[in-house]
């Protein structure tokens, strides 16, 4: 077992992972920038190490700074967190390089899913379904538009190196296509220096469902059950909760086995999530594969009682998994609170924390790296807390979420808490009757 870690992160995920290994006996070291300095994380690690200015590129980008750190720390392992250098294959090679274990899946593994393409051929081979099209990269708008007449509209546009919605483009028929295709690939070229970009059917009325797996360095890999994730803006998840409401034993059944099949296809080690498309008529198809922890990965642990943190450090330690499959017992519901003005399209929010209250009580998880005169730097992500709602119904989950939400105060900054608030009381959402498309049409009052 490791004797310590450094947490290459920042933030709720960086104190997550301190807390878990503060249970292990492991020691720790939090790394920061200097905007950063009067974090959480950076407090409660056993050793800090500052690694550089605000901006991610001269800081939790910066890999020899972060090296540096662990070698004057002699740290012998490194979790990555998620987001950052968390899915960077060439961070985990200098890692081993260095003798320090990084806490996530190999080299390989990550390259493996982290282009689409590949991605989506392997798993073709292991017999995952997936959406038609997307076999390789579009070489011109001549082959963008034979490829759309074959498969048929509407089509949707991808970043082969994307994520967060960068470089996508749903194409509705013809005459639009060639611009969005421009469009697609000057956007992707801005955001990931890689103009690559594929066509799929794009998938109509769809839910977002995703299957927590685990795998170890002996071949054992199971599933935690699924996710559902499709209350999302603009490509990015807000809420999410256990087990999907659009779920049947049968369908978990499916899909599990076809992530396990996903992870095994790969010979993946460490914790990871396999993520799906599932239409009105609960056909799935496998759209990608995170190699690393997720944002959301507290649902899981509330409706099956697992820490994943804890099982990915024991995996990389190199520890067995059991490798039984896990049903949801209750219902979890999460809820991101970003500093961002619902009432003003969502608009970041940065700055100082004057007052701050969490809830608490019987069925409530707070994870957060706030408090009462903290001061929200803009150069991150706008996360700044987790609310998780944990009881034996939907319904009555989303009671808990509401009152805790009411619960909640921080003032000095805008956050996302009136939006969920309001979400909570919609009888759509209450219904479950609702799809990644949901909050096109939602207008806050």
């Amino acid at each position: 077992m490791f004797k310590k870690i450094l947490i290459a992160n920042r933030g709720e995920i960086a104190l997550r992972v301190i807390r878990t290994c503060r249970e292990m006996g492991i020691k720790t070291v939090a790394v920061y920038s200097t905007a950063d300095k009067d974090s959480l994380h950076v407090k409660f690690a056993d050793e800090a190490v500052c690694i550089g200015k605000p901006a991610s590129v001269d800081s939790y980008l910066n890999i020899p700074h972060i090296m540096a750190a662990a070698e004057i720390t002699n740290a012998d392992g490194i979790h990555p967190g998620y987001g950052f250098l968390a899915e960077n294959a060439r961070f985990a090679e200098i890692c081993g390089e260095h003798g320090i274990k990084f806490i996530g899946p190999t080299p390989v593994m990550i390259n493996s899913m982290g282009d689409k393409i590949t991605a989506k051929d392997t798993m073709i081979r292991a017999g995952v379904p997936v959406v038609p099209g997307g076999g390789a990269l579009l070489e011109n708008l001549d082959e963008a538009k034979g490829l759309a007449y074959e498969i048929g509209y509407p089509v949707i546009l991808k970043a082969t190196a994307g994520g967060g919605g960068k470089g996508m483009r749903v194409v509705w028929e013809e005459s639009t296509l060639e611009h969005a295709y421009h469009t697609a690939k000057l956007e992707a070229a801005a955001s990931f220096r890689n103009d690559g970009i594929y066509m799929e059917k794009f998938v109509e009325e769809p839910r977002h469902i995703e299957i927590q797996v685990a795998g170890d360095q002996y071949g054992t890999v199971c599933h935690l059950s699924e996710r559902d994730c499709s209350i999302q803006r603009r490509h990015q998840k807000l809420v999410e909760e256990s087990p999907s409401p659009f779920m049947t034993r049968e369908l978990r059944q499916r899909m599990g086995e076809a992530a396990i099949k996903a992870a095994s296809a790969i010979n993946y080690e460490s914790v990871g999530t396999v993520e799906f498309l599932v239409d009105k008529n609960r056909h799935f198809y496998f759209m990608e594969m995170n190699t690393r922890i997720q944002v959301e990965h507290c649902v899981t642990e509330e409706v099956v009682n697992f820490d994943l943190i804890k099982e990915q450090i024991k995996i990389a330690a190199g520890e067995t998994i059991s490798g039984v499959n896990y049903e949801p017992q209750g219902h979890a519901i999460e809820c991101r609170i970003n500093a961002e003005d619902p009432y003003n399209d969502f608009r970041p929010s940065p700055g100082r924390i004057t007052t701050l209250h969490q809830p608490g009580g019987h069925g409530i998880r707070v994870d957060s790296h706030v408090y009462a005169g903290y001061t929200i730097p803009p150069y991150y992500d706008s996360l700044i807390a987790k609310i998780i709602a944990v009881a034996r119904t939907r319904n009555e989950a989303i009671n808990t979420m509401h009152r805790a939400l009411t619960e909640y105060v921080i003032e000095g900054i805008k956050t996302t808490i009136p939006f969920h608030l309001q979400l909570m009381q919609d009888e759509h959402f209450r219904s479950g009757n609702f799809n990644t498309k949901f909050l096109e049409d939602f207008r806050m009052v």
